[in-house]
């Protein structure tokens, strides 16, 4: 019996299978309001508490990854989000942020299923990618559409800011090498996959729960 394998890089087949769920978030209800415009600069703040508690947990997961062959070559402190993210909430929340965010319920769900799959290196690389490489992409449009549109610029919208990358398409580049030339055997390359599904479900759950109340929120 004949086995057909992906004659593609892997990075390209990561990206055709997570496409379905990928357009998912981007396109639901909450993402949509908020690159229109409809939403108040409180309704994009309730997004970045939950992005604080979301790369508390792969951030965190990074350190204890840093040492592994394969999720080491993963671990990039010029794309660190929390010292960012610490300062926009100042700016955003106040000054006594800390003592006042919670996490929404699919974030909690989300933060135990980061610290669940970065047990094994494919889970961290995971949601390590789904975050960050949309990040350096599409976020962009986020921060300019809250220049813009939401009168907030620098501190509130650090988040996005990413320095220290240099070249975003050449850093890009060099993050897909490295999933391509990661040793996973085709099971392996598997369970990336579906884990990666996973995280992008995540994402769209917490998009869900932030749409639900949504009409509080709008300009």
């Amino acid at each position: 019996m004949s086995v057909t394998t992906d004659a593609r890089p892997f990075s390209a087949t990561l990206r055709a299978s997570t496409l379905e769920v990928h357009e998912k978030a981007n396109y639901s209800t909450y993402m949509r309001a908020l690159l229109g415009g409809e939403l108040t600069q409180e309704g994009y703040t309730r997004l970045a508490i939950q992005y604080y508690f979301i790369y508390g947990a792969i951030e965190a997961a990074s350190d204890r990854m840093a040492g592994d062959r394969v999720g080491g070559e993963f671990v990039f402190d010029e794309l660190r989000r929390l010292p960012n993210l610490e300062r926009d909430l100042a700016h955003l929340v106040g000054p006594d942020w800390r003592s006042t965010i919670t996490p929404l319920a699919s974030t909690r769900a989300y933060v135990a299923r980061i610290e669940e799959a970065s047990a094994w290196a494919g889970g961290y690389v995971a949601h390590h990618y789904t975050r960050y490489l949309g990040d350096i992409a599409g976020g962009q449009a986020i921060r300019r559409l809250l220049e813009k549109t939401y009168d907030v610029a620098e501190a509130g919208t650090l988040f996005y800011h990413f320095d220290g990358i240099g070249s975003a398409p050449r850093f890009r580049d060099a993050y897909r090498a490295k999933l391509d030339n990661a040793p996973w055997d085709e099971a392996e390359r598997a369970r990336v996959i579906d884990e990666t599904v996973v995280a992008f479900e995540c994402n769209v759950a917490v998009f869900d729960e932030l749409a639900s109340r949504l009409d509080e929120f709008r300009a």
